[in-house]
């Protein structure tokens, strides 16, 4: 009778079904024997040429052709292939299933405690190259080996599962400001890497701590990598928002009066964890955010329904280093391919910013052009939007939101649209009214009635603002221009009519 790691040799090259299944997680290093193995890397060779299962005989004379390998082992591994040619028995294909998985799962652990306890006892004698700190990662990557039983989706013969998707309540991680939401169909779904982009000092932190603590009220778990802000300054921005107290009086609260609000939101927050974690600047790639999340997952039991990383321009590549890039714009693109590919991987959603480049910064309507070191970045992220901001939008504590890419949404439709904007509590809101009646430009405050120049009292002009924008929008606005301009006929002068 044949042991298991023949068994599985033999039918690797008599099951083509077998094969096909179990090809991905079958590796070299799961058979101790030397000439197994030989005999598996001589199999694998000839279907990744040939994408043909081989004979015995191709076999034999691949092996005779073998100029790396002992000859003791060559000609033990043309026995074994003897051996398992002759073999005319039919293994069921389900238990040979089971039994293949189960060999992979003890091997895969075998090898990642031996490698642990490499790296402890190198790390002893001071020869160490490895940080002990990946061992978590090696065992949780050898327990959670599994065969994939999904093999993809039957379109024509799975409609029912297609339809519950589309309606499931949970596939979509609302926003939390609903002109967000009705862009990208009401939320964004996991598996997906959405991208802020602005200029320097714009507010792309301060948007991912206020979509961060809008997560975390929502009950979610929410993971924010920081490469640029200290960990507690994070924490501080997310404390204005989420305990409602001006970003500069933080520091200022007694120490009972701080405990007692955090003790309110976490008692009203059941569910949902925020882990800030921080990296030096430019040090820290996917592969270390991998890491990270096999030892949240394994010390914490937590699992983040999404990843804010700030931000992508100070990662790192985890397949090129910076001295052998071949420019920034292939950098960022192969930086946001692997953010993505860990999105897909740990079936979570991954927040990132971007900046705007010099020409883009000084625009007034700045689109994919203008996005800083990368063209290739707009190709790999799924959903991408520019923060603007200047002067007027200042006055009225709004920003505005350009969409530039949608794969959640129609790009098309709500193309542009403010939001207020709350600085001292690091807090961005929605703004109430009907964007068809009122708008705020770029250059000012613009009231239209019927496509027609208006001439408005005060009181309209107040309910029109607010109508469209907020009451909240009216008040700062119109202090601040009577301060600079005086009256309201001047201020409107500047606010002009279209």
């Amino acid at each position: 009778m044949l042991s298991i790691t023949k068994t599985i040799l033999k039918n690797l090259i008599t099951n083509e079904d077998y094969l096909r299944k179990v090809q991905p997680f079958v590796i070299s290093d799961y058979f101790e024997d030397n000439s197994e193995k030989l005999v598996f890397n001589t199999i694998s060779d000839y279907i990744a040429k040939y994408n043909a299962l081989p004979t015995p005989e191709s076999i034999e004379i691949d092996l005779n052709n073998n100029t790396k390998a002992y000859q003791k082992d060559i000609d033990k591994a043309k026995e074994i292939v003897s051996d398992i040619s002759s073999d005319t028995s039919k293994t069921p294909e389900a238990w040979l299933l089971d039994k293949t998985e189960a060999f992979c799962k003890n091997r895969a652990l075998e090898i990642a405690i031996l490698d642990s306890y490499q790296i402890v006892t190198e790390e002893k004698e001071g020869k160490g190259t490895r940080d002990r700190g990946i061992i978590p990662s090696l065992l949780s990557k050898a327990i959670s080996v599994c065969f994939d039983p999904n093999v993809g989706h039957d379109y024509l013969d799975q409609y029912d599962d297609r339809y519950d998707a589309y309606h499931e309540p949970k596939a979509r991680l609302s926003w939390g400001i609903k002109d967000f939401d009705k862009i990208t169909n009401g939320g964004i779904p996991s598996k997906t890497l959405t991208v802020l982009i602005g200029g320097v000092n714009v507010g792309k932190t301060l948007a991912m701590c206020s979509f961060a603590t809008n997560f975390l009220k929502q009950g979610k778990n929410v993971l924010y990598i920081t490469l640029e802000v200290q960990q507690y300054e994070i924490g501080r921005r997310i404390d204005a928002n989420a305990l409602d107290v001006d970003i500069d009086e933080i520091l200022e609260l007694p120490e009972n009066s701080y405990k007692k609000k955090l003790q309110k939101l976490k008692s009203a927050i059941t569910t949902g964890k925020l882990v800030i974690k921080e990296y030096p600047t430019a040090s820290a790639s996917a592969t270390n955010f991998k890491h990270l999340l096999e030892e949240l997952k394994l010390k914490k039991n937590f699992i983040p329904d999404v990843i804010f990383i700030d931000y992508i321009n100070i990662c790192a590549s985890a397949r090129v280093k910076v001295s052998n890039k071949g420019g920034l714009y292939e950098y960022i693109k192969l930086i946001a391919e692997e953010l993505r590919g860990m999105a897909v991987e740990y079936n979570t959603r991954v927040f990132t910013a971007t900046q705007l480049n010099r020409s883009g910064f000084g625009d007034s309507d700045p689109d994919l052009t203008h996005v800083a070191e990368s063209f290739g970045l707009p190709a790999t992220a799924d959903f991408m939007a520019v923060i603007i901001n200047n002067d007027k939008l200042e006055s009225l504590n709004q920003y505005s939101i350009k969409q530039v890419k949608n794969r959640f949404g129609n790009a098309t439709v709500h193309k542009r649209f403010n939001i207020g904007v709350d600085r001292s509590r690091q807090r961005l809101y929605e703004l109430s009214g009907n964007s068809s009646t009122t708008s705020v430009s770029g250059s000012g405050v613009t009231i239209k009635k019927f496509g027609k120049k208006h001439e408005m009292s005060e009181e309209e002009e107040k309910i029109a603002i607010s109508k469209e924008h907020g009451s909240e929008a009216y008040k700062p606005a119109y202090s601040s221009a009577t301060r600079q301009f005086g009256s309201r006929k001047q201020k409107f002068e500047k606010f002009k009519y279209e």
